[in-house]
C-alpha cells in the first residue's frame, strides 16, 4: 500500500435500507447533527458525514463518511470500538440491511477544505 493511500483524505461509503416509516427517525440519527455524527467528532481526525438519499427509491440511502486519513479512522474505531457497537446495536432496528460500499482515497482534498502536502 503506498503511504499516501493511508495518510490521505478517506472516505467510507454505506448502503442502508431503511424499514417502511422509519425513514424519518434514520434521517434524524445517520444525518447532520446526528448520533452518528455527534460520535464521530469526538475524533481529531473526523471531517465530515454526508447522508444521500436515492431519488427512484426513497428507502434506499448512502452515507459518506469523510476522514482524514484511514490510519485516523482505524484509530477512532479501535479505541471507541464498544461505543460504536452500541450505536450500530441502537440503529439495527431502523434497516432491511446496511451494506459496506467501499473505502476510496480522494484525490481532490481541496474539496473537503484541507490543505495539500504538495
Amino acid at each position: 500500500m503506498l503511504k499516501s493511500e493511508r495518510s490521505g483524505p478517506y472516505l467510507l461509503v454505506w448502503e442502508f435500507h431503511v424499514r417502511p416509516r422509519r425513514e424519518s427517525e434514520f434521517e434524524t440519527i445517520y444525518g447532520p447533527n446526528g448520533q452518528w455524527e455527534q460520535f464521530f467528532m469526538k475524533a481529531d481526525g473526523f471531517i465530515r458525514t454526508e447522508l444521500n438519499r436515492d431519488f427512484n427509491n426513497p428507502r434506499r440511502y448512502l452515507t459518506l463518511d469523510y476522514w482524514t486519513s484511514k490510519d485516523a479512522y482505524e484509530k477512532f474505531h479501535e479505541q471507541h470500538r464498544a461505543e460504536y457497537k452500541a450505536i450500530d446495536h441502537r440503529c439495527e432496528g431502523l434497516t432491511e440491511r446496511e451494506t459496506p460500499r467501499g473505502a476510496f482515497l480522494s484525490l481532490k482534498p481541496e474539496t473537503l477544505n484541507l490543505k495539500s502536502k504538495a
